[in-house]
């Protein structure tokens, strides 16, 4: 095996630690950031749906959303028809980072990408996608209680 999702946790580690130092300044430690530009992204998303996309348990997702709540970055409403349900919206203090977020995300692309061909790019993309496509599926059965067959 090549150790490709080694290289892979290396540079998301690496990329992940350096985002956690410059949003330091903003209050935002130990990737909340990540749930920050879904929730920017996804308003209204709910936790359940945002712990898919971000790809974490439900217990991990209550914790950061708290304390991104407690920062007054994120506003927890009721939804209109389940009373039940709690809806996440970025405040206006969110919606002003995440234009750095997204600034730093650019950076980081550019620079990991830095000596690549338009063409390796695309199949770089491809191959990924593909690559969590299956982790996805793996991940669904495991969080429903299966166990991987090694």
């Amino acid at each position: 095996m090549d150790h490709v999702l080694r290289e892979i946790g290396m540079i998301a580690r690496a990329l992940d630690s350096i985002s956690n130092v410059e949003f330091q300044q903003y209050d935002l430690t130990k990737g909340q950031y990540l749930y920050l530009v879904r929730i920017c992204e996804h308003p209204g998303i709910i936790q359940e749906q945002l712990s898919r996309l971000v790809m974490v348990d439900r217990t991990t997702v209550i914790r950061a959303v708290q304390r991104l709540v407690d920062h007054q970055f994120v506003e927890k409403r009721p939804d209109t028809e389940n009373k039940k349900i709690r809806r996440l919206y970025p405040t206006e203090k969110a919606r002003l980072i995440y234009q750095r977020i997204v600034a730093e995300e650019a950076y980081s692309d550019r620079t990991a990408l830095t000596g690549m061909t338009p063409a390796e790019i695309q199949q770089l993309n491809t191959l990924l996608y593909k690559a969590r496509l299956n982790v996805t599926a793996d991940w669904d059965r495991v969080k429903r209680g299966a166990q991987r067959d090694y």
